[in-house]
């Protein structure tokens, strides 16, 4: 029998079993409760800083760990500022604007709309971009042409989740899956553009179905002159355009992405101080640097908990081979995971156990986890931390949500999305 520590006192066996998940479960709960004041790493950064001093993990191992994810959190960190400063310069309001006017004021049109501008958003600027930038400026545009909003900013965190499969870029879980995944960006999106729209296709027609009162209800908009349209910041468009277009060169030359994004965001952020529209502590604001160390911190203590027993049970129960029933049924474990524990973990978790079972070897595996873990999340506010962001931000508006309504559209896109997505990436990895 093991014991709980050893002779130096560092824990082992079913102590550090229980630490890991007790410091997890902390970390979690912390992370959605947290108060305003206190920083998202005010918990995560101790409880990696614990696994390692009590031996739970390995110095060297957690070490690893954080050495793989800083290129991640670099390429995170330049995403965020590049959204920034685009709704600092407008193209947000730009875009809410022209959506309105093509809407006419019918609630059928506007959805279409928001479905088609927040699945862009979402793939080339991240879905913290959707839920922070976007979902504001389609919440007001709603008001404005007097619809009611809940189908369109429903659609906002739906799509910020769903919609993400398309690139790296798109979602943190992406960006940890593309550096084990072996893929090229290019042969990255290839594979995920029929999952993608496949996708976006069982969102729009739940959402015509589930929503069809809502949709159906009020007037249309007066008929007063509409204002005039603002002008679209070419600066700030052209360069997300030399950004996504870099992506494209940086994977065919083999370098990290991370350096066209750095280069974006750099050119963003001077383009912005030149022209005094922001100001450096506004742009260091914008990397969100406890948010980036939360992340370190979990990585470091799901790899604790991995190491420590869970990776063993997993292991039990993930099958091997890129079958469809195989791919189906990593899809749905992997959703149940980032319900149950955030998406962030569970992709961190699925992506170990893998590793440690050598199914590694082709993509197919890879990206059925991440289809569990970007489409599982709309089932519950705590599957991912962009779902609980925007919940927090429509209460701040006076939006409130529901959990049941919340809960009930969940069921009708999550195991739909699941299904139609696995087995379009079945289909494509088959050609």
């Amino acid at each position: 029998m093991l014991s709980a520590t050893d002779a130096t006192g560092l824990v082992h066996g079913p102590g550090a079993e229980a630490l890991s998940c007790v410091l997890l479960a902390g970390v979690l709960a912390t992370a959605i409760t947290r108060p305003r004041w206190l920083p998202e790493a005010a918990a995560a950064v101790p409880a990696a800083a614990a696994v390692v001093v009590t031996g739970a993990l390995p110095w060297q191992q957690a070490r690893t760990e954080a050495g793989r994810l800083l290129p991640v959190l670099a390429f995170l960190g330049a995403i965020l500022v590049i959204g920034h400063v685009c709704q600092q310069q407008g193209l947000f309001a730009a875009a809410g604007a022209r959506l309105a006017r093509a809407s006419r004021g019918s609630p059928v049109r506007l959805l279409g709309g928001v479905f088609g501008l927040a699945s862009v958003t979402t793939a080339a600027l991240s879905l913290d971009t959707t839920v922070v930038l976007l979902t504001p400026v389609v919440h007001d545009t709603a008001t404005r042409l007097r619809v009611r909003p809940k189908p369109h900013v429903y659609a906002c965190t739906h799509l910020a989740n769903s919609a993400s499969l398309l690139l790296p870029v798109s979602n943190l879980t992406n960006l940890l899956a593309f550096s084990v995944a072996g893929l090229t960006l290019i042969h990255f999106g290839a594979l995920m553009a029929l999952p993608w729209l496949v996708a976006i296709g069982v969102e729009y027609a739940a959402f015509r179905w589930f929503f069809a009162g809502d949709l159906a209800a009020g007037p249309p908009a007066a008929s007063a002159a509409p204002p005039p349209l603002p002008r679209i910041p070419r600066f700030a468009l052209v360069t997300v355009l030399a950004t996504l277009a870099g992506f494209v060169l940086t994977s065919l030359t083999g370098v990290n992405p991370a350096w066209a994004a750095a280069a974006g965001a750099v050119v963003l952020a001077a383009g912005s101080l030149i022209r005094r529209q922001d100001r450096p502590a506004g742009l260091v604001h914008a990397v969100s640097v406890p948010f980036l160390l939360f992340v370190l911190g979990l990585g470091v203590v799901v790899e604790a908990v991995v190491r420590n027993g869970l990776g063993t049970v997993l292991a039990r129960v993930i099958p091997a081979g890129s079958s469809l029933p195989s791919l189906l049924a990593l899809a749905g474990l992997a959703a149940l995971l980032a319900n149950m524990v955030n998406n962030l973990p569970a992709v961190l978790v699925m992506l170990s156990v893998l590793a440690g079972r050598g199914l590694l070897g082709g993509p197919g595996p890879v990206l059925a986890v991440l289809i569990g873990v970007d489409i599982g999340p709309n089932l519950s506010y705590a599957g991912s931390l962009a779902t609980l962001l925007w919940r927090r931000l429509l209460a701040d508006r006076g939006h409130p949500t529901d959990l049941g309504e919340f809960t009930r559209l969940g069921l009708l896109t999550v195991p739909a999305g699941l299904a139609g997505v696995t087995v379009a990436l079945w289909a494509v990895l088959r050609i």
